[in-house]
């Protein structure tokens, strides 16, 4: 690696296939993730009952986990913009299904108990799509960029990812109460138009092996076998794993917001974009000056204090410290993802990136609906507030449990 690519900040960027990628998931995670925000707020008032928030992590967990391994080998074998572009279209649908039952003639016709249940049933068929197109995401990366600037294209990845993110959750705050649902499930639509015509841009990238080659079984046993054998990957997803799940506050923040702090839709919004706008901001200081030693004793603290953000954020009856611990726990978060996605990054064999891109996605990605899930069932046992401290809590032991028990992880070094 040259001296001026590895201080180069903008490398990746300046590859134009790559600038295709990362616009086109920019605008389709955009549009995903106000449409997650926006469900959460529309199920909430249709119920008034914070367990019904937890469904909807389930209804899309559970496709997404069940055609998580088997998406991974559909993905090393299959031309990877073509099954991606199929994917947009897919999620495309969903958002337009989603926009006829918002209509007021949906209203009319319908209880509020059956437009619910349509909600999930549409939820659980995004899950099934999630299974390839997440993972899919992350092989096109490897597949464009020369391997001195992976680690630079990584991090950008990630930013890119969160930065989507944060636009989503808080676009979507001021959409509901300016446009109402309706109106703002129709520019969810067009910006999943408008990412598919930019992923539509890339040239096609045809896989590196032949289907057929191997069973589908052993196909996904070897990428299992490599992410259990491989250490830092194991460590590193382990972690997050359990972090995501015990830490899943943000799936209560509608009954927060509409009932705790009593801020509205516009606050709702901001409560949810606060965690991104810190995870985005870190995004930034890695990409100018990325981290260079000790990256796993550094992922362990930054799980630990997300956790700990979590404790204050439930105990928190102002605003402004609500959105503070948020905040804090975004910057603490995107220190993690930028750790684990380079671990998998650089540690890929190319032959088996789908596989492993989809463990990943079964690791950490699934781990956010089921701890949505997780924190609607413990809000119902415990209570929205002790739920959430003892999510964070949890959080905390995880980690320390982790220190000791996981010294790898904790020297790891790349």
């Amino acid at each position: 690696m040259s001296t001026q690519q590895k201080h180069d900040p903008f490398a990746s960027i300046r590859i134009a296939e790559y600038r295709h990628l990362m616009i086109g998931r920019f605008l389709f995670i955009m549009g995903l993730r106000m449409m997650g925000t926006l469900v959460g707020w529309w199920v909430y008032e249709l119920t008034n009952e914070p367990f019904a928030i937890g469904l909807i992590g389930l209804s899309e967990v559970i496709p997404a986990v069940s055609l998580s391994l088997y998406a991974g080998h559909v993905i090393d074998i299959s031309e990877k913009r073509k099954l991606l572009l199929k994917g947009v279209l897919l999620y495309l649908l969903c958002a337009v299904l989603l926009l006829v039952l918002s209509t007021r003639f949906s209203a009319e016709q319908f209880s509020k108990h059956w437009i619910a249940f349509s909600i999930y049933l549409i939820i659980f068929f995004t899950g099934i799509f999630r299974a390839f197109t997440g993972p899919t995401f992350g092989t096109m990366v490897a597949s464009i960029v020369p391997k001195s600037v992976l680690q630079n294209a990584t991090t950008w990845n990630q930013g890119v990812w969160l930065s989507a993110s944060v636009t989503g959750h808080a676009t979507v705050g001021f959409l509901i109460a300016g446009l109402g649902l309706t109106g703002a499930l129709g520019v969810i639509c067009l910006l999943v138009i408008l990412g598919f015509y930019n992923l539509y841009r890339i040239k096609p990238k045809p896989p590196l092996n032949e289907p057929g080659e191997k069973k589908t079984l052993d196909s996904v046993k070897e990428g299992l076998r490599f992410v259990f054998s491989t250490k830092e990957v194991l460590g590193a997803l382990s972690l997050d794993l359990f972090a995501v799940l015990f830490g899943g506050a943000v799936a209560m923040i509608p009954v927060f917001a509409k009932d705790i702090l009593k801020v509205g839709p516009i606050g709702f919004g901001w409560l949810n974009a606060a965690s991104d706008i810190g995870s985005i901001l870190i995004i930034i200081i890695l990409t100018i000056s990325p981290m260079h030693k000790k990256q796993g004793r550094k992922l362990l603290f930054a799980v630990g204090g997300f956790g700990v953000c979590i404790i204050i954020f439930a105990l928190s009856k102002l605003f402004w410290l609500s959105f503070a611990a948020l905040l804090l726990s975004g910057i603490l978060d995107g220190i993690s993802v930028v750790v684990r996605g380079t671990i998998l990054q650089l540690k890929t064999p190319d032959t088996m990136r789908g596989r492993v891109m989809s463990v990943n996605s079964m690791f950490i990605n699934s781990s956010n609906e089921l701890g949505q899930f997780e924190s609607g069932v413990a809000a119902k046992l415990m209570g929205v507030i002790p739920s959430v401290v003892f999510g964070g809590c949890m959080t905390v032991l995880v980690v320390v449990s982790t220190w000791f028990k996981a010294p790898s992880l904790r020297k790891m070094e790349y």
